[in-house]
């Protein structure tokens, strides 16, 4: 698995629940583009509409050998998932607090795939924690470091 995009905000506004891997229909060129490393998946968001899921904000900038018909860059597309768990995400999703978040594009298998997530936002005083954890971890590492010369 060869992780394209990351998500990293993700990760800090929210508390990860539980994760799914879903393909994307995806247009022409854009393939390539995203083996190029040419996706951002920062503004991105996770949406179910009639019984589908897609997600919106996503960017895929056009292939530079592309034609004049390569698709806009930040389309709506739909995700691939099986019906099950789409109905499973969307009966958690209408628990007050919850979202559906995009966590990384990865290459598995040559297929394009994105990870979602469901997520309960954190709130300002857990988001502290957060980086109050991260600087403790941070300075313990460098005395290790330190420490080890």
């Amino acid at each position: 698995m060869m992780i394209i995009a990351n998500n990293k905000k993700a990760f800090f506004d929210y508390f990860i629940e539980e994760k799914y891997e879903a393909g994307i229909e995806l247009k022409g060129s854009e393939v390539k583009s995203i083996k190029a490393g040419k996706v951002s998946i920062k503004e991105a968001f996770v949406r179910i509409i009639n019984d589908e899921i897609f997600i919106m904000g996503m960017s895929v900038v056009p292939w530079e050998y592309g034609s004049i018909y390569n698709p806009e860059e930040r389309r709506v597309r739909k995700l691939l998932l099986h019906r099950k768990e789409i109905k499973k995400i969307h009966e958690q999703v209408k628990i007050k607090g919850y979202t559906i978040v995009p966590l990384d594009v990865h290459l598995s298998k040559g297929y394009v795939k994105v990870q979602i997530a469901i997520a309960k936002g954190k709130k300002t005083y857990d988001k502290r924690e957060s980086i109050a954890k991260k600087d403790q971890e941070r300075n313990l590492k460098r005395d290790l470091k330190i420490n080890n010369r």
